[in-house]
């Protein structure tokens, strides 16, 4: 099973133009009369193929640049620990940080980790891992697996690097969960081909580098003559960014909360979602700011992993990805039961200023389907049942609940074999040998066939596809293997009752696709 996973976690230490506007120049520790560099560090991640990874976390708590001469300079410090959810990177990129370095020749890179955090589901037909981290077959096993060593340092190509005001450089750090993950659950970092470090290209000239999404507050804003020109963002991880806007920005706003589309929807204390991109100077601009909640709400994040109902409401079990101000009594990775009532509750979705096509429905319990990614705000109490529970299960020993009146669904980022493709009709079919999030067993009778079946994925003249040959639908072939982020629903006219076997559900779900990725064709 673990032979078969294949996973790529990317970290990209940009190097840029001197200029940086998120903080001051640092000083060099090495020679205090040198020009200063901005670095600025970026995650993303390849999924897993061959088995189903529900959430991997690791903690970056330091990073380091080495000197020719045995000097070092911090990017990351241990003193800011930045935690890492893999999971959620499959299409995406997080924009870690940034710092000025000083202009001198660097032979070597050293990375720690720490904390690894791991939930998956075994298929394997066996009993995966030993003592605390055995994981039971067809079990979804939340486990905190050993891990040596989780230091690594990196001196072959492509260093050494001289380092100068002039020559922007981009790295990218790759960990492959197929090596780093052994047979017994452990994690191995310095795996023969577990970790690899190779250089970024350029951008071309003129056009900003994309850095990823930041997720903080905005601790003020900085308007002239009337119009906003950048803010304040306090990252979750403790940092604190300039960013600018500019005419190009675009903002995702609830029409409840801002109506006007522009700069003036940005107000302190709002916790918003930036994609990051970095100017020619050196300085951070926001292509898009996305509204996630007002400072005293508490919402989070996840992926259903099965439906049911009790005294006529809806209960939702998710897995939880994220959670801009979650408390400690709802952990990331973890399962929890969400009540959804009958009535009451507000439904949303997430699509910025992607257009949506006709004919899809999320507005009413029951549009929702196991693998929706969706935000729930938490209603009421946060509740921690009394029964037991082991490495074997969910992790929430205490069965974990809480009611909500405001569900939004999500972008879904799904991986799997392309199985059919109608290029006229801009779509195609998404399949899988695997289990996607939990197998059916563990989604009960009225959950959908997506193992065997699939999902039907329409793409729009909005959908971005990436790494094929032609980055059109055209360029998208079967047996391709992909990554897809879209809004996933439930087939218009398809009903899930009555189905109690794999063989009895037929296709029934549709996934609209923002971004298509292609991915290197898996060996297994």
């Amino acid at each position: 099973m673990l032979r078969a996973m294949q996973s790529l976690l990317i970290a990209a230490l940009v190097l840029m133009m001197l200029g940086c506007g998120s903080q001051s120049p640092v000083e060099s520790p090495l020679n205090p009369n040198s020009s200063t560099v901005p670095v600025t560090l970026s995650i993303t991640d390849q999924p897993p193929t061959g088995v189903t990874v529900l959430f991997f976390q690791l903690t970056m708590t330091s990073a380091s640049l080495n000197n020719s001469t045995g000097g070092t300079f911090p990017l990351v410090s241990s003193s800011n620990p930045i935690p890492i959810n893999v999971t959620k990177l499959q299409t995406d990129t997080a924009f870690l940080g940034n710092v000025s370095v000083p202009a001198a020749t660097y032979d070597s890179l050293s990375v720690t980790f720490a904390n690894p955090q791991l939930s998956i589901y075994n298929g394997s037909g066996a009993t995966i891992g030993t003592g605390a981290n055995a994981c039971l077959n067809n079990t979804v096993c939340q486990l905190t697996p050993t891990a040596s060593p989780l230091t690594l340092s990196f001196s072959t190509t492509p260093f050494p690097i001289d380092l100068t005001a002039s020559s922007p450089l981009a790295f990218m750090l790759d960990v492959h969960l197929d090596n780093v993950i052994q047979q017994d659950l452990s994690v191995n970092l310095a795996a023969t081909n577990g970790v690899t470090i190779s250089q970024l290209p350029i951008p071309p000239s003129g056009q900003h580098r994309h850095l990823g999404h930041l997720v903080g507050t905005v601790q003020s804003v900085t308007p002239q003559t009337g119009a906003l020109t950048g803010f304040t963002l306090q990252s979750l991880f403790g940092k604190t960014f300039t960013i600018d806007v500019n005419s190009s920005t675009t903002y995702n706003y609830p029409s409840a909360v801002c109506s006007a589309d522009n700069s003036t929807c940005v107000g302190a204390q709002q916790i918003v979602k930036v994609e990051v991109t970095q100017q020619s100077d050196g300085s951070l601009l926001a292509s898009e700011v996305d509204y996630l909640q007002a400072a005293g709400q508490i919402m989070v994040e996840g992926n259903i992993l099965r439906l049911s109902s009790s005294g006529g409401n809806t209960l939702m079990d998710l897995i939880l990805q994220s959670g801009p101000n979650a408390p400690n009594t709802l952990p990331l990775g973890g399962r929890v039961t969400v009540t959804v009532p009958s009535s009451g509750v507000t439904y949303a979705i997430d699509n910025g200023t992607f257009t949506l096509p006709g004919g899809l429905s999320f507005a009413q319990a029951t549009d929702l389907v196991p693998g929706q990614a969706v935000t729930v705000t938490v209603q009421g109490p946060i509740s921690k049942g009394g029964g037991s529970g082991s490495s074997s299960g969910w992790g929430n020993k205490g069965g974990i609940t809480f009611a909500t009146n405001s569900v939004t669904l999500e972008p879904s980022q799904i991986t799997g074999l392309v199985t059919t493709v109608n290029a006229s009709g801009m779509t195609f079919t998404l399949g899988w040998d695997w289990g996607f999030f939990t197998p059916f067993s563990s989604w009960g009778a009225s959950a959908p066939n997506l193992t065997s079946n699939g999902v039907n994925v329409i793409t729009t003249g909005q959908t971005t596809f990436t790494d094929f040959t032609t980055d059109t639908i055209s360029g998208v072939a079967a047996n391709d293997l992909v990554s897809v982020q879209g809004w996933l629903y439930l087939t218009p006219g398809a009903t899930t009752s009555g189905c109690t076997t794999p063989s009895q559900c037929a296709t029934n779900t549709t996934l609209v696709g923002q971004t298509v990725t292609d991915r290197p064709t898996p060996t297994f």
